[in-house]
């Protein structure tokens, strides 16, 4: 892998059409080559993609040409594209009568069925032919596992006006420019811009706004109805690689990413970031985020997985390459990170979502902070899902135990019920309610909850249906109303319930 010049995006339609109808595209791809062997191009592993593609049809050159980095004769690569416009353009070079390509150009299927391409530099696609390992300061990289990550919990709704902050090679922005009316791109890498360019262009979509800088710098004061940013989140001693390493100590990039978000929202806008934080010593980590969100903006933050400092070491030393240096050098390297570590007192590291909200009720002084643990399945896309928390959280601020009494209720979509107990046993031990969708929770409730939440179809009040079940069961109503509203929060917030009438409702049942 190595830098060139980039290619013009003047006349990218002419290659968008060839590789459009060599079927060069993401469903092409799995066609082609066979689930195997694609799901092998993932891991990096190329021998089974160059066997299924030792033919001369056109998706067989360019598969060889982008995706696996092989040279091909100029006649066959002729045949599959407008070889002497790519090559004036920078798309290709000649040399000896084979053609190599200049940079990586990946097939990427949009949410509803869109046939993208990311540009990146050759070797820097995650599941490349260079694969992880090989890359050097400046270079840019293509679709990794964080970037879909980002672009699934996304919230999706038509804005006037979309930021990615360190844009890349694009793939947010690409995301945006289908419901956001201006997107503006930021990074400090000039090249990252630059292909982000090449990728909106080739992908067919609207130009954005491209600036270089760092953070919030390159848009001053303005703001924005959606901020997202797939940010160098790596906590590491030093800056060595801008793709991934921040150069602010610890999880100071991410804390200030955060913070200075709030004063570049618009009322109702979101801002949704990957970060990593540290777990310190003597400090809760949930107290540690809540503190990063800023004034005026509700947030979700969702740690989905957590790593001890040697192996949160090891697998960014592996991301860089050190594992294949001199023993002695990776030793070193090693140490390094471990004594910055120790000076900073982190035991551990986190990684997750974070979602902020600049709201109303929040700018009042009540602002809807949730930190939570979630490293189990979840069910993508999630931007339905983030903008249906925020909306029972609204539902529920409104609503004191009285209120939620009177409230209409029905179950949400896809829920089911789960009896555990001992083979043979009258009752069960307990009840769970678990999802088949979005967050794909479960929760352990008793028998008036499970009874409350199974017969809630909207008719009748909450309050009316725990008289009846006071009433099968033999309890006093009085206790009862007084015991559940808590329980009936917990089964909202966590989706489980939907109010018939209010924001909740308006959300629909996905």
């Amino acid at each position: 892998m190595s830098k060139t010049s980039l290619p013009a995006p003047d006349h990218t339609a002419g290659l968008r059409e060839a590789l459009l109808a060599a079927a060069f595209t993401a469903d092409g791809l799995l066609d082609r080559l066979g689930a195997a062997a694609y799901a092998a191009l993932a891991r990096s592993e190329t021998v089974p993609a160059l066997r299924a593609t030792r033919g001369v049809s056109p998706l067989d050159t360019l598969v060889r040409l982008f995706l696996l980095q092989r040279s091909v004769p100029e006649e066959q690569a002729r045949a599959a594209l407008p070889l002497e416009e790519c090559v004036r353009d920078g798309w290709m070079s000649v040399e000896d009568g084979l053609v190599r390509a200049t940079v990586d150009v990946r097939p990427y299927g949009g949410p509803d069925g869109e046939d993208w391409f990311i540009v990146s530099d050759l070797g820097c696609a995650v599941g490349g032919a260079g694969g992880i390992g090989s890359h050097e300061e400046g270079v840019v990289l293509g679709v990794g596992g964080a970037s879909t990550t980002l672009a699934s919990i996304t919230v999706r709704t038509p804005v006037a006006s979309a930021l990615d902050l360190g844009t890349g090679s694009g793939i947010q922005a690409l995301h945006a420019a289908q419901h956001a009316t201006r997107v503006t791109a930021t990074d400090l890498n000039p090249r990252a811009l630059e292909f982000t360019r090449l990728t909106l262009a080739l992908s067919g979509a609207a130009p954005a706004d491209l600036r270089e800088g760092s953070l919030f710098e390159p848009v001053g004061t303005e703001t924005f109805d959606l901020i997202v940013s797939n940010p160098p989140f790596v906590i590491s001693p030093g800056a060595r690689l801008t793709y991934r390493d921040g150069g602010m100590g610890g999880d100071d990039l991410c804390r200030t990413l955060v913070q200075q978000a709030g004063s570049h929202l618009n009322e109702g806008g979101f801002a949704q970031f990957l970060a990593n934080w540290q777990h310190v010593d003597g400090e809760e980590w949930q107290d540690r985020l809540r503190s990063w969100v800023p004034a005026g903006c509700d947030a979700w933050i969702v740690q989905r997985e957590v790593q001890d400092v040697t192996q949160y070491a090891e697998l960014w030393l592996r991301d860089s390459g050190d594992h294949r240096s001199d023993p002695a050098a990776y030793a070193e390297r090693y140490e390094a990170w471990l004594d910055e570590f120790e000076a900073r007192g982190t035991t551990s590291v986190g990684f997750g979502w974070i979602t902020l909200r600049r709201s109303a009720a929040a700018a009042a002084g009540d602002p809807s902070i949730v930190v939570e643990e979630w490293p189990h399945t979840v069910q993508q896309p999630l931007g339905r899902a983030v903008e249906e928390h925020f909306a029972r959280q609204d539902y529920l601020r409104d609503q004191d135990d009285a209120a939620l009494l009177a409230g209409h209720f029905t179950l949400a979509a896809e829920v089911v019920q789960e009896q555990v107990g001992l083979p043979g046993a009258e009752d069960p031990e307990h009840v769970v309610l678990r999802q088949h969708r979005g967050m794909m929770r479960a929760t352990k409730v008793d028998a008036v909850a499970a009874g409350f939440a199974g017969v809630c179809d909207g008719s009748l009040p909450a309050g009316r249906i725990l008289d009846a079940i006071a009433q099968l069961m033999s309890e006093d109503p009085v206790l009862l109303r007084d015991r559940t509203p808590q329980a009936i929060r917990l089964l909202v917030e966590e989706g489980f319930l939907e109010p018939v009438a209010g924001p909740v409702a308006g959300q629909g049942t996905g």
